[in-house]
């Protein structure tokens, strides 16, 4: 099994990325999460998980181990596979999809492309107490619903206002991330028109 690669990328997009070790290119398949984190380098430790399956095998690739341990929990729920994890990481931060299972908000889960509100269930009910485990900034996973309702209503807004979703959704995030102060959606669609 391999853990993780420690090398040169020579080539990355959205969707994965090619990580040179010692004259061997592999191919690594990323979120979107993981490819915002690494955007900007050449050279990355990234933390890896084998799929090994009938016909082949694939590296899925995580800028954090704690993206990774995710990615893991995810797939060991019945009807995620690999791909539908990354899609969910590539969805949700890992704040919010910590939030959105331990707050039991099936809307949030069943939003990403691909999940029904069964999986989603039971995602939450698989996961739950394994999350909580795991989690010990409590007052992130109490402040992360509150977040949630304020994205969905600004989301709303802006995309009403005809601007696209997968734009708007990564200013809001970005603007969140940078800026916890920000409490009233008025304000956060401010921040977001200023970006776009």
């Amino acid at each position: 099994m391999i853990a993780y690669l420690n090398g040169k990328i020579t080539h990355k997009n959205p969707a994965f990325l090619y990580v040179e070790c010692s004259g061997v290119g592999y191919q690594v398949n990323i979120s979107l999460q993981t490819y915002e984190a690494l955007e900007k380098l050449n050279e990355v430790k990234i933390f890896t998980y084998q799929h090994i399956y009938e016909n082949g095998q694939v590296l899925y690739g995580f800028f954090s181990e704690e993206e990774k341990a995710m990615f893991i929990h995810l797939i060991s729920v019945s009807g995620v596979g690999p791909n539908t994890a990354r899609v969910i990481l590539s969805y949700l931060n890992l704040d919010d999809l910590k939030s959105a299972i331990i707050n039991g908000n099936v809307k949030a889960l069943s939003s990403v492309k691909g999940i029904g509100a069964k999986t989603a269930q039971r995602i939450i009910i698989d996961l739950k107490e394994k999350v909580i485990k795991d989690y010990d900034d409590v007052s992130v996973v109490k402040s992360g619903s509150v977040n949630n309702t304020m994205k969905d209503e600004a989301l709303s807004a802006l995309m009403a206002l005809g601007f696209p979703k997968v734009t708007v959704e990564k200013h809001i995030n970005t603007i969140l991330t940078k800026n916890s102060a920000i409490t009233q959606v008025e304000d956060l669609i401010k921040e977001v028109l200023k970006m776009v």
